[in-house]
């Protein structure tokens, strides 16, 4: 099996890098720790053992990758947050206002599963095998966890006044 050579990396990342940046700033809300995940998710990804010749797998392991940090930092956010973080509630989602409109502030009140699955499936455009494979989860679980979030954020437009609702 081939393993990605500088050169290789170099172009892959140059082609891949936006999508995953936005897809993990879409997810987390905050571009500092996109910056941060992305550039782990890449660094992790030049010891992984793929196949070089394989860019579709490369890119679907990359954003595995990313999920994968992504949950990881969720996990130890919990762990570490303050008494005071608990009683305030603190599950805040900032995003930039450079980046923000209605759309985007209802997406980032949704939970971040829910922000992935619906990233993957409708900006990335994956199927959902592949989304299982990057959030870890089970296939069959995909199709129904993808149904709650898109309810959720229709529920989120249509009390913002984006979505007419529907009789």
């Amino acid at each position: 099996m081939a393993r990605l050579d500088e050169r290789s990396f170099a172009a892959f990342y140059e082609r891949t890098k936006r999508a995953v940046w936005s897809y993990v700033y879409r997810v987390t809300g905050h571009s500092a720790d996109a910056d941060d995940i992305v550039q782990e998710a890449f660094c992790r990804l030049i010891g992984a053992d793929i196949a070089a010749d394989d860019e579709e797998g490369l890119r679907r392991y990359v954003f595995k990758i990313a999920s994968n940090l992504m949950a990881d930092r969720w996990r130890r956010a919990a762990r570490e947050a303050s008494w005071l973080d608990r009683l305030r509630g603190g599950n805040d989602t900032y995003v930039d206002a450079a980046y923000d409109d209605t759309v985007s502030r209802e997406f980032a009140a949704l939970a971040p599963r829910d922000r992935a699955l619906l990233w993957l499936a409708y900006v990335e455009g994956d199927n959902h095998q592949e989304i299982a494979d990057a959030l870890g989860l089970a296939r069959g679980s995909v199709k129904v966890l993808l149904f709650r979030a898109r309810a959720k954020l229709k529920r989120l437009l249509t009390t913002a006044g984006v979505v007419a609702r529907v009789l």
